[in-house]
């Protein structure tokens, strides 16, 4: 769970803030719970959701762009590196350069499977923004990634 608000956050302090926070209201929330299994789910949802709570805290700035300005952004950036040469190191250094509202977006698509549609109601966006944020990361850690082998 530490991981989840460290991937949203990009800040240990913070994320160890939200971790007790989340477990706080877990178990002060434990009565709502039904089903003892989904209680993984569950705590991840709150943990993604106080998460998103710290960001939005900050003052994040969401930039919505219609798809047209993008060409295609449902499409993959293909990026030729040499892969066998980048390491777990270099992804996730560039993933920290990413803006709070560009690794946001990544971090819940990518890591955690949120859908577009569950990213801009938990952000409070539209679709469209969750989509051009996503494409923006992309393109920006691609950008990231070759820069470092120019």
């Amino acid at each position: 769970m530490y991981h989840v608000a460290l991937r949203i956050l990009q800040n240990q302090q913070e994320a160890e803030d939200v971790l007790q926070e989340s477990f706080i209201k877990a178990f002060t929330s434990m009565s709502q719970l039904q089903d003892a299994k989904a209680f993984g789910g569950w705590l991840k949802r709150i943990v993604v959701n106080k998460s998103i709570n710290q960001l939005n805290k900050k003052g994040i700035q969401w930039s919505d762009q219609e798809p047209q300005e993008l060409g295609s952004i449902e499409e993959d950036i293909v990026v030729e590196l040499p892969w066998e040469k980048l390491s777990v190191a270099d992804v996730k250094n560039a993933m920290e350069q990413l803006s709070s509202g560009y690794r946001a977006v990544f971090a819940l698509y990518m890591f955690e499977g949120e859908s577009h549609k569950e990213i801009a109601e938990q952000l409070m966006i539209s679709e469209s923004t969750s989509k051009s944020q996503l494409n923006r990361a992309k393109k920006r850690i691609k950008e990231i990634l070759e820069s470092k082998w120019r």
